[in-house]
């Protein structure tokens, strides 16, 4: 009885203590950097009768642990050491310190994602992950599903700086249980900062062959109401130049980001708007048979999200449009030679999500309604009546497109004292093809192995529609199939994590089995035929992955030198069926080995220093200039970021490419060598 007596005062200092420190936090909210994980208390104000048992052995055993921010893994958020899959997240400190300008190049330094640029700081880029291509993810703005049904090539033109990043969110994994469909392979989900007090910030940069970057954003909090806006922009001669001797690798980029926010009581509400601007020179991107391509786009992004809660009922609602335009040039500046193209998308969508605490568990349940249109020079169904394009003399969208797909979801999460289970399903009904009602179900499970270790197993599906290029873009190099079939992926996976604040290490062991997949392939013994758009009969990969992240702040905190040291690697091997002798452009080029290295320094007062380091091993072959077949060669690559840190400024330099490597992520296009960038960053 005594011993009762005891652990029940313990309980209450306890939550005492940690409801304190909550307060503390949130009054000191100006100086914490919430991306870092930081080392808190974690208590429950009420525990059933249940778990009482369990939860009076945890504050025995352990009684701090790390305070995580919630995360998307599952359609029920849950904390990252709770999450039965590996979810990496990229903190705002990361962002902060890495030696890059853009959503793209940060995405270099996760060993599972394959980052192939023809352009550089992100101009034209396409991002895979785990064997897949570039059309097989997601990415989300804040949750929202931003891809172009367009083309994947870029899909990550983000209006938002990268300062205003708050963490960003990858899935390795089908992922439509939680992101709907086109999350064949994974999910990439970029939150900007949603809390933050008055203030804002100017920044000003100089580099290699005529970069320069201005930037400048303000935030404003009013009783419940919070503002945001950033705007930036940059540009470059590029780093190449055509035959002719004109630069044809230059680029212009603008953007501008807005968001709004509201929170009383139980009720939160979070609106934004954003436009990016992209004007590159496009090299040898699209056909190596034209050395001074061009390309512009412009995207537009809105949403409004809302979400409130009574007792144990949680409900939330998205509307979103997002439009984009692209305007490619095969030979810049001259339409009288080869016409332009032009292309206009338009995305809306509606979604409803439900969510309700039990005995049993947490269910969520819900439904999205998602439209895509298209009208276009070349792409799409001949249009009855051709329309004008804005602000372009004599041309016309003599084509075009529509289709909606409607999602539900159903998912159920149950936690027990050391077991967690989410186990649900998406049912996708879709209005292309006459594509019938599909089922894709998926259950993660993870068992807690002592305090620190987590074992972990799943099992997901998803599927993919073909964008509209792979429908329907057929010129003088390819021919498209507009009764393309949908890509469908079964994965399995299995693995293990070990979270404390020192040391953080996760391993995994998976395998995909792809079907109907979708690329453009012709005969390796006859370059002068076309470029087709297929689907494979499957493509499969098992991988193995592994990370170790080490915090030394907290292994040696008496010395100050070396902060924090990242390791990561990844290997994949693909078996391709009903593929001999072919040449791929995307499915069957893939990275065999990456692995990527992080180490962040504190070197002198406000001096500090980032090193990363990445090597990487591609399979897959390309066809140069010359029409010679070429194997892609293993490549290492490093760059550097140093920095003087202070409360109201940052001076830094950064390089890219160090050593100066000549290597290929794409075919025959080069990428930059060494690249010099100095900036100053000003604090309000």
């Amino acid at each position: 009885m005594k011993e009762t007596i005891v652990q029940k005062q313990q309980a209450v200092r306890f939550r005492r203590f940690a409801n304190t420190s909550f307060a503390v936090f949130r009054s000191l909210q100006k100086e914490i950097n919430v991306g870092v994980l930081a080392i808190s208390m974690l208590a429950f104000a009420q525990v059933n009768e249940l778990h009482a048992q369990v939860e009076q052995n945890t504050q025995r055993e352990k009684l701090v642990e790390m305070e995580e921010v919630e995360v998307a893994g599952t359609r029920v958020p849950v904390s990252l050491s709770q999450t039965p899959r590996i979810l990496t997240i990229l903190t705002r400190e990361q962002i902060s310190l890495a030696p890059v300008k853009s959503v793209n190049d940060l995405l270099k330094y996760a060993a599972g994602i394959d980052v192939r640029q023809r352009g550089q700081m992100g101009m034209q880029t396409d991002i895979s992950i785990r064997g897949g291509n570039f059309s097989q993810i997601t990415i989300l703005l804040n949750g929202v599903n931003i891809n172009d049904p367009q083309t994947g090539h870029n899909a990550v033109d983000i209006p938002v700086d990268i300062g205003d990043i708050e963490r960003i969110e990858i899935i390795e994994g089908p992922a439509g249980r939680v992101y709907g469909t086109s999350s064949l392979i994974g999910a990439i989900n970029v939150v900007t900062k949603s809390h933050f007090n008055k203030g804002g910030y100017a920044r000003i940069e100089g580099g290699s062959y005529g970069y320069a970057n201005v930037g400048a954003g303000a935030h404003l909090v009013t009783n419940h109401f919070s503002h945001q806006f950033s705007g930036t922009y940059g540009r470059s001669d590029g780093f190449t130049r055509s035959k002719a001797g004109t630069l044809n690798n230059d680029f212009k980029v603008g953007k501008f980001f807005y968001q709004g926010g509201y929170k009383k009581d139980d009720v939160q509400m979070k609106w934004w708007a954003g436009y990016s601007q992209k004007n590159f020179g496009a090299n040898t991107f699209y056909s190596l048979a034209f050395d001074d391509q061009y390309e512009r786009t412009a995207k537009i992004y809105s949403a409004l999200q809302a979400e409130t809660k009574v007792n144990n009922f949680h409900l939330s609602g998205t509307a979103y449009w997002n439009r984009y335009h692209d305007r490619f040039e095969l030979i810049r500046g001259d339409v009288s030679k080869v016409p332009f193209n032009y292309h206009r998308t338009d995305i809306t969508g509606v979604r409803l999500n439900a969510r309700v605490e039990t005995d049993l568990g947490k269910t969520a349940f819900g439904v999205e309604i998602r439209n895509e249109d298209i009208l276009s020079s070349k792409l799409g169904e001949a249009l009855g009546t051709p329309q004008a394009i804005h602000g372009v003399k004599d041309a016309m969208y003599k084509f075009g497109l529509g289709r909606t797909s409607t999602t539900v979801h159903l998912e159920h999460n149950v936690r027990l004292e050391r077991f967690n289970l989410s186990a649900g399903l998406i049912a996708v009904k879709h209005t292309w093809n006459g594509m019938p009602l599909r089922v894709y179900p998926g259950i993660d499970m993870s068992y807690k192995v002592g305090n620190d270790w987590t074992l972990y197993a799943s099992y997901n599906t998803s599927l993919r529609l073909p964008d509209f290029t792979e429908l329907y873009y057929t010129d003088k190099e390819r021919t498209a199939d507009k009764y393309l079939k949908a890509e469908e992926m079964r994965a399995f996976e299995m693995g293990i994590k070990y979270l404390t604040p020192a040391v953080r290490i996760t391993a995994s062991l998976y395998h995909n089995r792809g079907k109907n997949m979708i690329d453009w392939i012709r005969p390796a013994d006859n370059s002068s035929v076309k470029w087709q758009s297929v689907n494979h009969a499957a493509v499969n990969t098992t991988g193995v992955s592994a990370t170790v992240g080490l915090d030394f702040t907290e292994i040696l905190p008496q010395q100050q030198f070396l902060r924090s040291l990242h390791l990561s690697y990844n290997y994949q091997h693909q078996n391709k069926e009903n593929t001999p002798n072919i040449i791929s452009r995307y499915a069957l080029e893939y990275l065999r080995h990456k692995f990527v290295a992080q180490a962040y320094f504190h070197l002198y007062k406000k001096l500090n220093a980032n090193v990363s380091y990445r090597w990487q091993d591609r399979r897959g072959n390309f066809t140069n200039a010359k029409k010679e077949i070429k194997t892609y060669q293993p490549y290492a690559v490093v760059d550097a970021r140093l920095s003087w840190d202070a409360p109201k400024y940052s001076i830094y330099v950064e390089t890219n490419n160090l050593l100066d490597k000549v290597y290929y992520d794409y075919g025959d296009v080069p990428q930059p060598g060494r690249w010099f960038q100095a900036g100053l960053k000003l604090n309000f």
